[in-house]
């Protein structure tokens, strides 16, 4: 899946280049010299002055024509960050690919691959679409952490991380929610168990437990139901849903 999603990240990326560069303004970058320096000022003149389109046609003017100089990873990372900052989510991912393809050990690739991870983030959909790019941002974060787990963006990497797990065990909690109104309470039993114990660490794992109860209940499985009453009551102990829990013990006990 993930060498896939590259693939589609390339040919999505040259295409989204392709109309780009037939939608720009003026099309032409504010570079006339010929000294990268210099260059890169104006480029980063323009980045600071919000103007992104500008710094696009100018930090893809340096790519080219300073490539192999001394501002060749610098410029390469504030053109990721200026198609990030216009939201240009996919384009902006596929510069940062190029970042950490080509200058992986310069100084800009760990804070390129934090930006990466923010690309796929900012794609990350509502909770009932497909969730391919949030389970990507996961990955990315995860790689991120894993390479760099003391940098200042750490915290921020882990947070990202929990509130898209929530964000796929809610739409795992929908789907058992909504078998449960049709009656397939098999079904919904095997979503619920996937939310305990894929997404353990999410807001919505007690949800989950509980539901799990109600179907083994509902499905007159009553020694499964207790043995997870047992579960919830040792991993859930301060939950708001532990009342609910107990009432339904007595009424297995009666």
């Amino acid at each position: 899946m993930y060498k896939e999603m590259k693939v589609y990240l390339l040919l999505s990326a040259v295409l989204l280049a392709f109309v780009a560069a037939g939608c720009s303004g003026s099309g032409k970058s504010d570079i006339k010299t010929e000294d990268p320096d210099k260059a890169f000022e104006i480029a980063m003149a323009n980045y600071n002055k919000k103007d992104y389109v500008q710094a696009i046609e100018d930090f893809s003017l340096i790519k080219v024509k300073f490539s192999g100089t001394n501002i060749s990873d610098k410029a390469q990372y504030f053109l990721g960050m200026s198609y990030l900052r216009q939201t240009e989510y996919i384009l902006a991912a596929y510069e940062f690919e190029y970042l950490l393809k080509n200058y992986g050990t310069g100084k800009y690739a760990t804070d390129g691959r934090f930006q990466l991870a923010m690309c796929y983030y900012g794609m990350s959909p509502k909770w009932a679409l497909d969730q391919m790019y949030t389970h990507q941002a996961i990955t990315e974060f995860k790689n991120f952490l894993e390479l760099f787990p003391t940098d200042k963006n750490a915290p921020d990497a882990e947070a990202k991380i929990k509130e898209l797990r929530n964000k796929l065990a809610l739409k795992e909690l929908k789907s058992a929610e909504l078998y449960t109104t049709m009656d397939d309470y098999k079904a919904a039993t095997l979503y619920y168990d996937n939310i305990v114990n894929e997404y353990f660490d999410t807001d919505y794992a007690d949800d989950a437990l509980y539901g799990k109860i109600q179907t083994l209940i509902l499905r007159k499985r009553f020694a499964e139901a207790l043995k997870e009453i047992e579960r919830f009551e040792s991993k859930f102990a301060g939950s708001i849903l532990l009342v609910k829990v107990n009432s339904l013990k007595s009424t297995i006990n009666k």
